[in-house]
């Protein structure tokens, strides 16, 4: 752990992007996978904690398949996209999931009718998956169960569900492939599911690329909203509005929305001012801080950050506070606190957060955005320091009219914490 720690380290103080060495770089796995090679995906070791041998579905071959049934040893699946297999004339295989832990969505079984024998062979099965993925297959070209198994991907892929069925569909999307690719889970010798560190050495014998997951999300995060589009990544929305209602408080009445995401439940917060609306809105973008919001702490400058804007935005006079539910910057209050012990112990508020093995800031503004689209803020004033958080909103679309800083003075307590956001995190402080 020590070790990791001074690595992760490493990366803020040199100031580059490092690649974990169990990973190869996402633009080499992208090449192999394009040219039809099977890589290695693996999940996140608080899921299934598994590897899958993956490769795009319309560059399958027979040998690709009998590699997978001979080293991976899985159930070979077809992971696509659900228009392709309403095409293919497929239901889900049980109306009831609710014991899957992970709920996959397996379809109806299938061999293609045509070119096979019993369906079981490498040669078959090939052949079923190109007919999968045929654009002009239709329900008439399967039988009904076979030895293919086809998986349902989600609506919005790995920003949605962090499994392998999208992060296989989501890759395929990437390399401008069909949405759709085969896996199968790699195991041990001795039949069980082979971890991470087994699978580094199998990626060597074989000579295969290795990626995770959470690598293609965040590779699809900092996609262009424009790549996205044209690479088929069209991200539907993923909050919807809940309740509205007046609150008046201490700087004046807001409008008050309620969201809630369709993803994770969370809900987040619009307090809103519309008293003259012939100016582009200010905003504000802030992240709960229980500690500094609610019980005034002087360890952060996060509650009175929050006052000020709502001051600010009241003067203005059009405008609003978005308040995310993500607290700690993205790694929630039990481990906010834990940090807050090891900064105690002499760690910055990077050096903490990177210790507990997170990286300095995990928020993301996707649901911000969401919130900002449906309040018809497409251009906005922005109040932060933070040039994240005007690259984030950039990101999924929102135009940055003025960054306007929002300076809070310096107190014994806070001192250290904003020298290190403006040191190691490129805050505009101005310290």
């Amino acid at each position: 752990p020590w070790g990791r720690a001074v690595f992760r380290r490493a990366k803020w103080y040199i100031g580059v992007e490092m690649t974990d060495s169990f990973f190869d770089p996402i633009q080499d796995v992208i090449k192999s996978f394009s040219e039809g090679q099977i890589v290695i995906m693996t999940d996140d070791e608080n899921r299934e904690n598994e590897g899958d041998l993956v490769c795009a579905a319309e560059k399958v071959t027979p040998e690709i398949i009998n590699f997978m049934i001979t080293h991976g040893r899985g159930l070979v699946c077809v992971p696509m996209l659900e228009s392709m297999l309403e095409k293919a004339g497929l239901s889900r295989m049980s109306s009831s999931y609710s014991a899957d832990k992970y709920q996959t969505a397996f379809m109806d079984s299938v061999d293609v009718r045509q070119k096979t024998t019993t369906g079981i062979s490498a040669f078959d099965r090939a052949e079923t998956i190109k007919a999968l993925v045929n654009d002009d297959c239709s329900s008439l070209d399967f039988v009904k169960p076979g030895h293919i198994f086809p998986l349902k991907s989600v609506p919005n892929g790995v920003l949605e569900r962090a499994g392998h069925t999208e992060g296989t569909v989501d890759l395929a999307r990437i390399c401008n492939l069909k949405p759709a690719g085969v896996i199968c889970e790699i195991l041990n010798d001795d039949g069980s599911m082979m971890r991470l560190d087994n699978l580094k050495i199998f990626a060597k014998k074989h000579d295969l690329k290795i990626i995770s997951v959470s690598k293609i999300k965040k590779y699809i995060e900092n996609l262009d909203s424009n790549i996205k589009k044209e690479k088929g990544i069209i991200i539907s929305n993923q909050i919807k509005p809940l309740r509205e209602t007046i609150m008046p408080t201490k700087y004046g009445e807001f409008d008050l929305k309620l969201y809630k995401s369709n993803i994770d439940d969370k809900e987040h917060l619009a307090l809103l001012v519309s008293k003259e609306k012939n100016k582009v809105p200010l905003i504000r973008v802030h992240s709960e801080c229980m500690t500094g919001d609610v019980f005034g702490s002087k360890r952060c400058d996060c509650g009175e950050q929050l006052d000020l804007s709502m001051k600010k935005i009241q003067e203005y006079g059009y405008g609003a506070v978005i308040y995310l539910r993500q607290e700690g910057r993205g790694i929630g209050l039990s481990n906010k606190l834990h940090a807050y012990e090891l900064q105690s112990k002499g760690l910055d508020t990077v050096e903490a957060n990177l210790e507990l093995g997170f990286e300095a800031d995990e928020r993301d503004y996707n649901y911000c955005s969401q919130i900002l689209k449906d309040l018809g803020m497409f251009k906005i004033n922005l109040l932060t320091n933070n040039p994240n958080k005007v690259n984030g909103l950039k990101k999924y679309g929102i135009e940055i009219n003025e960054q306007q800083p929002i300076i809070i003075s310096l107190s014994d307590e806070n001192e250290f914490y904003l020298q290190t956001k403006q040191n190691k995190m490129g805050h505009a402080l101005n310290l």
